[in-house]
């Protein structure tokens, strides 16, 4: 018949060998139950939005289209990455519109074209009015944009949220 833990005569190198294994377990839970929530943390935070600081309005030439090149910082897990990036602004009175500065038939870089008042993109040879809408060429609609607030007299766009 064998021995139960709980019976009255286990051996002083059983006892040892219950209490180390219990310690044992105890301290691996523990650590165990401290790198897995450092692991699995970043997936439960929530996203938070990532508004990018342009700079004054006022200082956005009005009636034109400007490219503005800004340090986009995005959190990868425990690394923040930061990138250069650029966005078409126009600037109408009040209303302020921010194009994604890719292309939306390959993604190519296009360019503002006073003269013609049109957006040009080099690739393909897409042509762009000044709303972003497609006046001829391949793309398959028209430019991308992205949200944009002003605050304080602050120009801010969030690029991660493209909208057409």
């Amino acid at each position: 018949m064998s021995k139960s833990p709980l019976d009255k005569n286990l051996s002083r190198k059983e006892f040892f060998k219950l209490a180390i294994l219990g310690a044992g377990g105890f301290i691996a839970a523990g650590l165990g139950g401290v790198g897995l929530t450092y692991f699995l943390s970043p997936a439960f935070k929530q996203k938070k939005e990532d508004w990018v600081d342009l700079g004054p309005v006022g200082d956005i030439a009005e009636g034109n289209p400007v490219k503005l090149d800004y340090i986009q910082r995005q959190v990868d897990g425990w690394m923040t990455v930061e990138g250069r990036s650029s966005v078409w602004i126009l600037r109408e009175g009040l209303t302020v519109t921010a194009y994604n500065p890719h292309c939306t038939h390959l993604g190519c870089a296009y360019r503002w074209d006073e003269n013609l008042n049109e957006f040009l993109c080099p690739c393909h040879s897409g042509v762009y009015d000044k709303q972003g809408k497609v006046l001829s060429g391949p793309p398959p609609r028209a430019l991308d944009r992205y949200q944009a607030k002003i605050e304080e007299g602050r120009l801010y766009i969030l690029p991660g949220d493209k909208t057409v």
